[in-house]
C-alpha cells in the first residue's frame, strides 16, 4: 500500500485541473469527474499515470469523494479541490495524521499572493447561533461580531500550528482507517456543502484531533466549484445542507432555531432578490426554502423536497430532499 493518494472532485473544471494534476506529479491520483459538460475528462486522459472515474451524472461531492478512496490504495488520502496547486512538499502534513491521536490535518489555503485565505482556510464547527446569524445576513453586515469572529477563525494567527476544528475539504488530509470508521463522507448531503464540515464533526465527535499545517501550503482560486451552478441552484442546495447539516449535529431546540431563522431570512431575502434582480424568480426560490425550512420547524426533522425546475449543476438527477 503506497503512503499518499490524492482524490480529485471535477464538475466543469477543465480551465484550472491541469495546473492541479501537474502539482500532484509524483501522487498516485484519482479523478473523480461528476458528469462534466465541458473537456475536463479529456484532460485527464492525457495523463495516464491519473485514474479516471467519469460519472454518468453528478452523483454529488461526497458520493464521489467516497468512490475516490475507494479506488485508492493509499494509507492517506489528501483531498483537493480541483482548483488548488499544492506549492510545498507534503512530509509535514503526513507526519501530523500520524501524531498520537490525530487522524485528519490541512495545511494552508493561499491567494495569489501568497497570502492566507482568511476566513476560509479554518474555521470552528458551526453553532446555531452562528447559523442563525448567517442565514439572517448578520455576519455579513455586521462581519465583526463576536460569533462571526470566533466561526471564521479571526482570532487565529494562520501562520502558526494549532488543533483545528473545519478545516474546508479543498485541501484535507485523513488517514483511509478514519474514514473506514467514518463509513466515508455522508452522502445525505447531495450535491455539495456541508460534506466536509460534518466529516470533521464526526471525526471529532469520536476523539480524534485535526492538526493544523501551515508550512504546507496549496494556492487556492476558490468559487470554482460552484462557479457553474445557477444562482437558484446554489440557493436551494446551501440552505437545505445547512438544515440537514443543523438536524443532525444540533439538539432539537437549536434545530428548530436554525429552521425559524432560515424561515425569516428567506423573507427578507426574497425582497431583496427581487429589487436587486429586477425578477419574480427569486419568489419561487426562497418560497421553496422556507417551506423547506418551515415543514422543518415545525416537525423537528428536515422535510422531502421535490424540486426539478433548475436547470443547471445536477446533471439528469433532480434534486429530491429525503425526510431524515
Amino acid at each position: 500500500m503506497t503512503r499518499t493518494g490524492v482524490v480529485i472532485v471535477t464538475y466543469n473544471s477543465a480551465e484550472m485541473i491541469e495546473r492541479c494534476l501537474k502539482s500532484c506529479a509524483d501522487l498516485p491520483v484519482v479523478v473523480v469527474d461528476n458528469a462534466s459538460k465541458d473537456a475536463t475528462c479529456d484532460h485527464v486522459r492525457r495523463r495516464r499515470v491519473v485514474t479516471l472515474i467519469a460519472n454518468p451524472s453528478n452523483y454529488g461531492f461526497a458520493h464521489a469523494v467516497n468512490q475516490g478512496v475507494g479506488a485508492l490504495e493509499a494509507e492517506l488520502i489528501l483531498l483537493l479541490n480541483p482548483d488548488t496547486e499544492l506549492k510545498t512538499p507534503l512530509r509535514d502534513l503526513e507526519a501530523a495524521c500520524f501524531e498520537e491521536g490525530t487522524g485528519l490535518a490541512a495545511g494552508q489555503l493561499t491567494d495569489e499572493q501568497g497570502q492566507p485565505q482568511r476566513g476560509f482556510a479554518l474555521r470552528r464547527f458551526p453553532t446555531a447561533g452562528t447559523l442563525i446569524f448567517e442565514v439572517l445576513g448578520l455576519n455579513r453586515l455586521i462581519s465583526g461580531n463576536p460569533l462571526n469572529r470566533s466561526y471564521r477563525c479571526f482570532d487565529m494567527d494562520l501562520s502558526q500550528p494549532a488543533e483545528a476544528e473545519q478545516p474546508p475539504g479543498a485541501f484535507l488530509m485523513f488517514r483511509r482507517e478514519v474514514w473506514q470508521r467514518l463509513g466515508g463522507f455522508d452522502t445525505q448531503f447531495y450535491p455539495v456543502w456541508f460534506e466536509d464540515v460534518d466529516f470533521c464533526k464526526r471525526a471529532s465527535d469520536l476523539g480524534l484531533k485535526i492538526k493544523y499545517v501551515p508550512q504546507v501550503t496549496a494556492f487556492h482560486q476558490g468559487g470554482h466549484s460552484i462557479a457553474g451552478l445557477d444562482w437558484e441552484c446554489r440557493e436551494v442546495y446551501w440552505y437545505v445542507s445547512l438544515l440537514k447539516y443543523a438536524s443532525k449535529h444540533f439538539r432539537p431546540l437549536g434545530f428548530r432555531w436554525v429552521s425559524a431563522a432560515v424561515v425569516l431570512g428567506s423573507l427578507f431575502r426574497t425582497v431583496l432578490g427581487v429589487m436587486t434582480r429586477r425578477s419574480l424568480r427569486p419568489i419561487t426560490v426562497y418560497t421553496r426554502i422556507g417551506q423547506v425550512a418551515g415543514r422543518s420547524l415545525i416537525s423537528g426533522r428536515v422535510s422531502e423536497l421535490k424540486y426539478s425546475g433548475f436547470s443547471g449543476g445536477v446533471g439528469t438527477r433532480a434534486v429530491k430532499i429525503h425526510k431524515e
